[in-house]
């Protein structure tokens, strides 16, 4: 039986989830400084995002998998020491090559965010798994949106090298008291690591529900960075022609996303995932409307935002609590799966957000993303209304 977390487990699970991602973009307004620094050109420093993603997308397939095989307090110590060794070694690197291998690094070893979750969902006692799958999910969604602010103000009062080392610090005192309150138990497993990734790609064939995950997560995500990045582009240019500053401030709009999560797993617990996912995108659809009329008017824009938000967090939190509640025992391997695809959809969203911008302009881009929230709520809406938990001894014959 799979004992719950202590007392405050989950909000410590929720901090460590948030301040680990955060390392994957708290790099991004130094980029310039770095570039100076190192004597190197920004187009090769600018792969250092790209190299975050990489890392944490083999983290998410062969790091997450190993929830399924390693007791908490052993294998999130061992991920944030890891962090912290990978961000010591990126404040010293004295040139591209070594910086960005250090977060090829640094982004495997943040995937520990998406560990974090998944241990929640596992642990979590009966009628709680959706408060605190989503309490992790704040805690992750408050470092992504606060971590360019953060990385900027310590880049500003430290330097970046130093920046980078205070987050090393953070990440080992986050591996200390992980190792100290987290659970011991091992989780019980029939299959050994390696057979665990082999085994992950049938998983798409084996849980239609696990599929439609994926096709609903990966079209909401595809929006959410299409809209974004899209953002940043415009407000740059003639006639808002806005400083990176300015710029990032909107992020902040995505504060009521942060906020919303709590309530979103109450009402995951209350009702079905179906139902919470089909109002989140719905509410993110609406904050796509409001963001297509154009971004002349700031507190439009804002509240478009803050709408667009708090809908794509509430979808993709009840979206893993229904991964998690496929098959607890196996859920690493789950989320495994969903969180790679996931990404990968993302990721074209990011690619095409410039070329769409340039030939659609502002408005046809962000109806773009609105349709591509439509027809995850139509997918939604057409799946299963109840979701199908697995016997945690019922996967003998992967």
């Amino acid at each position: 039986m799979t004992r719950s977390l202590p007392r405050g487990g989950t909000l410590l699970l929720a901090v460590i989830s948030g301040t680990a991602i955060a390392n994957n973009y708290a790099i991004q307004p130094a980029l310039h400084t770095v570039a100076a620094d190192l004597d190197v050109p920004l187009s090769v420093i600018g792969l250092v995002p790209t190299a975050a993603l990489a890392g944490c997308m083999t983290g998410f397939a062969l790091l997450l998998p190993l929830t399924d095989h390693l007791a908490p307090h052993r294998l999130v110590t061992a991920q944030l020491t890891a962090l912290a060794a990978a961000l010591a070694l990126a404040a010293a690197a004295p040139g591209a090559v070594l910086l960005l291998a250090a977060y090829l690094l640094i982004g495997a070893a943040a995937s520990v965010a998406a560990q974090a979750g998944n241990i929640a969902g596992r642990h979590a006692p009966p009628g709680r798994r959706g408060t605190d799958v989503a309490t992790v999910a704040a805690g992750m969604s408050a470092g992504i949106l606060l971590s360019r602010l953060a990385g900027g103000a310590l880049t500003e009062i430290l330097g970046w090298q130093r920046m980078l080392l205070a987050f090393a610090a953070l990440a080992l005192l986050g591996s200390i008291t992980a190792h100290m309150f987290l659970p011991r138990q091992r989780p019980r497993s029939e299959h050994s690591y390696r057979s665990t990734l082999g085994s992950l790609p049938p998983l798409l064939y084996r849980h239609p529900q696990l599929r439609l995950a994926v096709a609903t997560g990966g079209l909401w995500y595809f929006a959410f960075n299409l809209v974004w990045v899209a953002l940043t582009l415009a407000l740059a240019q003639p006639p808002y022609s806005l400083g990176p500053t300015a710029i990032g401030l909107y992020s902040l709009a995505g504060l009521l996303g942060f906020a919303a999560l709590p309530f979103t797993g109450r009402l995951t617990d209350r009702y079905t995932p179906r139902t919470v996912i089909s109002v989140a995108i719905l509410t993110a659809a609406a904050g796509t409307t409001l963001l297509a009329t154009g971004l002349s008017t700031p507190s439009a824009t804002a509240l478009g935002l803050a709408l667009f938000d708090a809908g794509c967090f509430a979808a993709q939190a009840a979206n893993q609590s229904r991964i998690i509640a496929l098959d607890p025992q196996r859920s690493g391997s789950l989320s495994s799966v969903y969180l790679v695809l996931y990404f990968s959809i993302g990721a074209i969203g990011t690619a095409l957000a410039a070329p769409l911008l340039d030939t659609l302009g502002w408005q046809g881009t962000t109806l773009t993303a609105l349709a591509a929230l439509l027809l995850a709520a139509a997918l939604g809406l057409a799946g299963p209304r109840r979701s199908t938990t697995i016997r945690p001894r019922a996967h003998a014959a992967d």
